[in-house]
């Protein structure tokens, strides 16, 4: 077992003495609030107004997509994402067992049902072997892959970049290209993440981000739809704009729609935000090392690493202990205690309530995870990012 206060001191080396240090708080300063302010004082505050497209445009210039759609939050961008995608009533939607339970309501949310697929040690996020196995099983009914156990079509694939750590996307894509499914990635956490010089979300036919308050960038509360693909760029702004047909005065809609756009003074804070995001980037990197090099010394314990080939955000600084799940608890509840903000992993999606009759693999390699990740204070402040608060 790892000791607790050898854990507790080491996390105390890098971050400092204060009575409380939060896992991830929002920086806001100045720009936010001159922004905000502006936005508030030109009454354009709803979902119609420049700084939605204003964030629109400097995300996809950031992300390198060639379009990206400002919505409320990022549970509704996977939802009209895997619907754009062509998902169905009744699909299966293979999803990984280990994320924040979003990932699974948005598949639900979009009529479908999420199969629950292992977690790669290295990567964290959607074992491509596993998909493989998952894949191979499956029957082909003309042009539909068929789970055989519940007689549904497999629909699309789901990947979930962990903590801002970027999947092994170029397996994941020609696997998927084999099999003939789309890829719709959730890079919720991964703003900033990159493998090689391209960034997450921009590897599947679509991708969403999430802007929510303990993001690396905030709006409050958001998300964007990323696609390359300009029609499917346009169907999701018309489907998150009440599928309202464009006209001077009359309302007319041509299909059923979301009313699901961003508002205009939550784009203002993002636009705010996306001032600082290289310099809270930097500022998480370096807190990383820092991490990576005190623990290097304390048995027990491994700081997980970015893969090979990628850069990633760190959005969430984050430990593997040697040990039980308890052994997990105990240093838990010994870093909340002392004050130092820390937090498990996620409970499996497949143990959750309504999803525990849900398809699955085998997913041993999510339960090691689970049982053995704590995720320690991780704000870019603690990392040396320093702005005048206003």
């Amino acid at each position: 077992m790892v000791d607790s206060a050898a854990f507790i001191a080491t996390i105390r080396s890098v971050v400092g003495d204060a009575p409380h240090i939060p896992l991830h708080a929002p920086e806001i300063t100045a720009i936010d609030h001159q922004t905000v302010d502006e936005c508030l004082t030109s009454s354009y505050v709803s979902s119609v107004g420049p700084f939605v497209t204003r964030f629109e445009q400097e995300i996809a210039e950031y992300t390198g997509a060639a379009h990206a759609v400002a919505v409320s939050n990022g549970t509704v961008a996977l939802q009209v994402a895997l619907q754009l995608a062509g998902v169905q009533r009744d699909d299966e939607v293979l999803v990984p067992a280990l994320s924040f339970i979003a990932t699974a309501n948005a598949v639900s949310h979009a009529g479908a049902h999420p199969h629950f697929i292992d977690s790669d040690e290295r990567t964290l996020g959607l074992s491509v072997p596993a998909v493989e196995q998952t894949l191979q099983s499956a029957v082909r009914d003309g042009d539909r892959l068929v789970n055989p156990q519940t007689g549904r079509r497999i629909a699309a694939i789901v990947p979930m970049h962990t903590f801002g750590h970027p999947v092994d996307m170029i397996g994941l894509v020609e696997l998927a290209s084999r099999f003939g499914l789309p890829v719709v990635e959730d890079a919720a956490e991964s703003l900033g993440s990159f493998i090689g010089d391209r960034h997450t979300g921009t590897f599947g036919l679509l991708g969403m981000l999430s802007f929510n308050g303990n993001k690396i960038v905030t709006t409050g509360g958001g998300g964007v739809i990323l696609t390359d693909d300009d029609e499917l760029a346009r169907h999701a702004k018309h489907l998150t704009t009440t599928a309202k047909v464009p006209h001077a005065w009359a309302f007319d809609h041509d299909e059923v729609g979301y009313n699901f756009r961003m508002p205009n003074l939550n784009a203002a804070l993002g636009v705010a935000q996306l001032t600082k995001l290289e310099a809270y980037r930097a500022a998480k990197r370096a807190l990383a090392t820092r991490y990576a090099d005190a623990f290097a010394a304390v048995a027990g314990v491994e700081f997980l690493l970015e893969p090979d080939g990628t850069e990633s955000n760190y959005w969430l600084c984050s430990v593997r202990i040697d040990g039980t799940r308890a052994d997990r608890d105990e240093l838990l509840r010994a870093a909340n205690e002392a004050g130092l903000q820390s937090r498990p992993f996620w409970s499996l999606l497949s143990d959750q309530l309504p999803y525990r009759n849900a398809p699955r693999g085998d997913l041993r390699t999510a339960t090691a995870l689970e049982d053995s990740v704590i995720s320690i204070p991780s704000s870019p402040a603690l990392g040396g990012w320093r702005e005048e608060r206003a």
